[in-house]
């Protein structure tokens, strides 16, 4: 009877548990709402949301290349000027390419010289760059000359990257191009919506000056160590739209340019990467063999010492000749030490041509460009620098026939 009593109050305690679970579920489903929500609760949606920042373009100019104004420096320092030449465009694309991934700013852009227009500038200089250690230094300023950034980066390649298969067509140098990139990010993040909105159309304004400051200039306040935004010309004012036309077609050209950054490195890829790989090797023989050639040196000297040391503390008038042996031995022991050591020296310098030979391979090419809007062409002749410095030339000759007046007779 008990035992019947037992079951009937655990059904009753079960029915009870689950008739308060289906009144929970019964509850939270009658909380839930469909169709359109209510005109004030899409309104908060939408002011959290308005704040979102505007996101900057980014000049990253080809690095400056660090080199020495006496070329006879250059095999004292360890530097190559044609690979250096080929790493200045490198750096400034591999930078390129870690901003990019960040999905931070708007367009990043690479540029011969740091005259494009932009609202955030990258400026770099190669300090070192071996295969085993890579240094440079970035300076990160804004259009308004405010810097958010100066410092040196640097990374050291380790023997356990290339023992990794899975490294194979990697470049040992990306971390630092990821951290460089991590740290701007950082700076950027400390920046309020309005200053950059503000930034932006400082750039705007800054590009008009370039060729009418008359007209531009009045916005801005330059005359602290900062530009200042004063006031914003009409949306519809006709010279700032002409100035806006024109700047879209300086940027439409200096995408234009990306492609060869981008083919340049890519060109380049297999044999820098050989490059890297194969310093990296001679760069530790080479040292290896200089500290054994150094060991071997010191043992030598250290043997023909205690072999002189041996000798002159035998009697002159009974000679020893277990002493004499041992200066013997000890003197043929210390110069064949020395000459071991001289052939391991000799063996670093030919380590040390093999790097040279290497830089020697990589030299930098540019093609030539030839651009086209609606119907005007303009040719470009030289280098990119020299091809963006004409195209500026061709851009204020549009902006001198544009703003002159059609005057009707």
């Amino acid at each position: 009877m008990s035992n019947k009593y037992q079951t009937s109050k655990k059904l009753i305690a079960y029915a009870l548990i689950f008739s308060h679970f289906l009144v929970g579920c019964v509850t939270t489903g009658s909380q839930r709402t469909v169709g359109p929500k209510s005109s004030s609760s899409y309104e908060e949606k939408v002011t959290e949301t308005v704040s979102i920042a505007p996101k900057l373009d980014v000049i990253i100019p080809v690095f400056d290349p660090g080199l020495s104004e006496d070329t006879k420096n250059y095999e004292d320092e360890g530097i190559w000027p044609e690979l250096r030449r080929a790493e200045a465009n490198r750096f400034a694309y591999k930078l390129k390419q870690a901003l990019d991934d960040s999905h931070e700013f708007g367009a990043v852009r690479v540029t011969p010289d740091e005259t494009a227009s932009g609202d955030l500038y990258v400026l770099g200089k190669i300090e070192e760059s071996d295969g085993q250690n890579v240094k440079f230094e970035l300076a990160v300023m804004d259009i308004s000359n405010k810097e958010w950034l100066n410092k040196s980066f640097k990374h050291e390649v380790q023997e356990s990257f290339y023992q990794n298969n899975r490294n194979n067509g990697e470049d040992p140098y990306d971390p630092v191009f990821e951290e460089a990139s991590a740290q701007i990010i950082d700076a950027l993040k400390k920046r309020s919506a309005s200053e950059l909105d503000n930034l932006k159309y400082i750039a705007n304004l800054q590009f008009g000056a370039s060729f009418n400051d008359a007209a531009f200039m009045e916005y801005m306040n330059t005359k602290g160590r900062y530009i200042k935004l004063v006031s914003k010309p009409s949306d519809n004012d006709p010279l700032f739209e002409r100035v806006m036309a024109i700047r879209v077609r300086e940027q439409l050209f200096v995408d234009s340019l990306q492609q060869n950054y981008v083919s340049f490195s890519q060109n380049m890829d297999e044999s820098y990467l050989a490059w890297q790989e194969a310093s990296f090797t001679e760069k530790q023989l080479r040292h290896e063999a200089k500290q054994e050639g150094i060991y071997k040196a010191v043992g030598g000297v250290l043997l023909i010492a205690l072999a002189i040391a041996a000798g002159a503390s035998g009697d002159s008038n009974n000679s020893n000749i277990a002493l004499d042996t041992a200066a013997i031995a000890g003197g043929i022991g210390g110069a064949m030490l020395i000459s071991s050591g001289y052939k391991s020296i000799k063996e670093a310098e030919i380590h040390q041509s093999a790097i040279n030979e290497l830089g020697e391979s990589v030299n930098l090419e540019l093609e030539a460009q030839v651009i086209s809007f609606e119907d005007e062409t303009v040719e470009l002749t030289g280098n990119i620098q020299q091809q963006f410095v004409q195209w500026r030339a061709f851009l204020k000759r549009i902006y001198e026939q544009e703003s002159t007046p059609n005057l009707e007779l």
